[in-house]
């Protein structure tokens, strides 16, 4: 690392807390020295309350660019200068690039990230249809990213708690954006609703935590759901495979897809955003991901 960093070297970063577990700084770095960029990647911890004094650091010190991690995405948006579509209608932001006169534009590449690994596997979402479980940031980001992307229908379902709200706000905010898109919110609980909407839908989609350590072994959906011509995918890549993609790949679904391959693309999409160049994304993969 030492013999490549100069006075010309270029900082980007990960702020958010924690970040100590984090996997970018090598997969960023990495990348750098492969495409022969003279730039270095770093993380730091930045608690929700400091996010703003944490921008104006960045700012200061003339990062080419930034990645946000939580607490910190939708705070965040409150001291950039704009905003892409997707991050507007998604409401936070995981990734800011720096134009040369240090305008600050946030975007968002969670849900390109989930598109892309789709895509990966042979599956489009352009006129499907959709049941994403959940109502947080990543299935807030999948479902904006889906309907832009030409998603038919959309029906996110989540528990009746504190994150019903964003669910429903979500919808809202997507029958104004994108009209052509029919988005809807159901609690959880009606399972027999829940039923109903997995035997309409083409893509089933598991964006909350259910199936991560140390909620690995558990499962929404009872797997008698599943069918042969249903996609089934999962933001989850802790444990690699969880139980609801072991079942689906057990009922001979059409496609199984973990959520390590979303992790990765949302990254190949920020490093195209700050660079204008292609990370050398199946290296990464085998080396940082497998």
């Amino acid at each position: 690392m030492e013999s490549r960093i100069s006075g010309h070297t270029k900082l980007f970063c990960l702020i958010g807390s924690p970040v100590g577990h984090s996997g970018s700084p090598a997969m960023y770095n990495y990348s750098f020295q492969r495409t022969g960029i003279d730039a270095a990647y770093l993380a730091f911890n930045i608690p929700l309350e400091q996010t703003e004094a944490g921008v104006q650091a960045l700012k200061t010190l003339g990062v080419g660019g930034f990645n946000i991690t939580m607490p910190c995405k939708t705070a965040v948006a409150a001291y950039l200068d704009e905003l892409s579509p997707a991050a507007r209608l998604i409401g936070a932001c995981n990734t800011v690039t720096v134009s040369e006169d240090g305008k600050l534009t946030g975007h968002n590449t969670d849900g390109v990230g989930f598109v892309r690994n789709l895509h990966e596997h042979g599956i489009e979402v352009k006129g499907q249809r959709l049941v994403v479980l959940g109502a947080g940031g990543a299935a807030t980001a999948i479902c904006v990213q889906a309907a832009l992307d030409g998603a038919a229908e959309i029906a996110i379902f989540n528990r009746d708690d504190e994150f019903y709200p964003n669910g429903q706000h979500t919808v809202k905010k997507l029958a104004q954006a994108v009209p052509g898109c029919k988005a809807s919110i159901t609690a959880l609980e009606d399972s027999a609703a829940l039923a109903e909407a997995i035997k309409r839908c083409d893509i089933l989609v598991n964006a909350t935590k259910v199936g991560m350590k140390p909620l690995d072994g558990e499962t929404l959906i009872d797997p008698s759901l599943f069918r042969a011509d249903l996609v089934v995918a999962d933001t989850v890549y802790n444990p690699r495979e969880t139980r609801m993609i072991q079942e689906a790949k057990a009922a001979g679904c059409k496609a199984a897809v973990g959520g390590i391959g979303m992790l990765l693309w949302q990254g190949v999409a920020a490093f195209k955003l700050f660079t204008g160049k292609d990370m050398p994304a199946q290296e990464v993969l085998e080396k940082f991901f497998s």
